[in-house]
């Protein structure tokens, strides 16, 4: 089967701004409905969290919440297009590029959630390595089973046109990383073994100083495995077998990619097949991009607590994480502001970068501390949002 690598053309652009503003569904069911405990085993096991807020029911019994809590970024897992609406365009390379995350309270096992999904606009952006590159938004509503807003996010893709991403070689100065020795291994080890989830003691925002620094995590060293692991738990837009591959092919004959066998595979799997990636541009399989925005969230809310909250990630994917990368977050505090003399708000700005000291993602966050003089009166109450 030959690919056809489309260009966006001007009828085809005018057509999708024409569903600017629009709710988007697609016929595909979610991957999650309800959160439960499997799910959020799932999800923690895949994104490497080990906070016991999120696997460990007599842990989270005993706190705040009373019961399990989700991590953050697992409600990506609960809408297809979560990351974004990508549809238009056929035939033309779309990746995920970034999320704005805004979280209103703790989401607990057991809630049905019901995304809503609004086609927010179609941004044309100057480009040196394709012919035309498109930033395509989506506004992401999280509602629960009673219409309550539990979160909310902008998410966004690029799309580019293939053949030219190609012939341009906009990656071809993305080394893949040589094998790992023994030691540097070790070292690896070493590093999540240091790891720190802060659990019940309290982080206290009197006691954050500007310009500190957040403990920082790993990742990886990223491999096919792991991509499989966080397909897992994030369920994917086209992973399908069998007669229903074929028949999802049928009605968007676009979404196939050939492989080396001529056989149509989905465009995901760019993230397991190198020879794949490399037919789009990239020198090797490379990560889901929600993968480093949920490694940011686990990042800060291993340093804040069970008492803190996340309440808002901003978070740009700006470069491709290949397969070998290791990937190292990192946090900084920018900022403070008393809320009231209950909770306290701290922004931050968030990176990921690689071993080659390259930054491949990065924004800020906005995360809510209980005041020390408040919890000393009062310590049952807890920080507002």
């Amino acid at each position: 089967m030959e690919r056809v690598h489309a260009t966006a053309s001007d009828a085809e652009l005018a057509r999708l701004r024409a569903k600017i503003g629009q709710k988007v569904t697609i016929s595909e069911p979610p991957y999650l409905t309800e959160v439960t405990r499997d799910s959020i085993r799932h999800w923690a096991h895949a994104t490497g969290d080990r906070n016991p807020l999120f696997i460990d029911d007599a842990y989270a019994r005993a706190s705040r919440h009373g019961t399990l809590i989700a991590p953050p970024c697992q409600l990506y897992a609960f809408s297809r297009i979560s990351i974004g609406y990508r549809g238009g365009l056929p035939g033309v390379h779309s990746f995920f590029a970034g999320s704005h995350w805004r979280w209103h309270e703790a989401v607990r096992v057991g809630e049905r959630i019901e995304p809503e999904v609004t086609f927010k606009d179609l941004v044309e952006l100057p480009s040196r390595f394709a012919g035309r590159m498109f930033k395509q938004i989506s506004l992401i509503r999280f509602l629960n089973g009673e219409g309550r807003e539990l979160a909310q996010a902008d998410s966004w893709g690029m799309r580019v046109e293939r053949v030219a991403a190609r012939d341009k070689g906009k990656y071809k100065q993305l080394e893949p990383a040589p094998p790992y020795t023994r030691e540097q291994l070790e070292q690896v080890a070493r590093l999540y073994a240091q790891e720190h989830c802060r659990g019940r003691e309290p982080l206290y925002f009197e006691d954050v100083a500007l310009g500190a620094s957040v403990p920082s995590i790993v990742r990886g060293p990223y491999t096919a495995t792991i991509a499989v692991a966080f397909e897992q738990a994030w369920g994917g837009l086209y992973i399908k077998a069998h007669g229903y591959w074929f028949d999802y092919l049928r009605r968007h004959p676009a979404a196939g990619i050939a492989n080396p066998y001529n056989i149509p595979e989905p465009p995901e799997a760019v993230h397991w097949d190198s020879a794949l990636a490399r037919s789009v541009g990239v020198p090797e399989a490379y990560d889901y991009g929600p993968e480093r925005v949920a490694w940011v969230a686990t990042m800060l809310t291993n340093w804040i607590g069970d008492d803190g909250f996340l309440s808002e990630l901003y978070c740009e994917v700006r470069r491709f994480n290949l397969i070998g990368d290791l990937t190292y977050c990192r946090g900084t505090v920018v900022s403070k502001q008393a809320r009231d003399d209950v909770s306290g708000s701290v922004k931050l700005e968030v990176e990921c970068a690689d071993q080659r000291g390259e930054t491949t993602a990065g924004g800020w966050a906005v995360v809510v501390l209980p005041r020390r003089a408040h919890a000393s009166r009062d310590p049952q109450q807890q920080p507002r949002r």
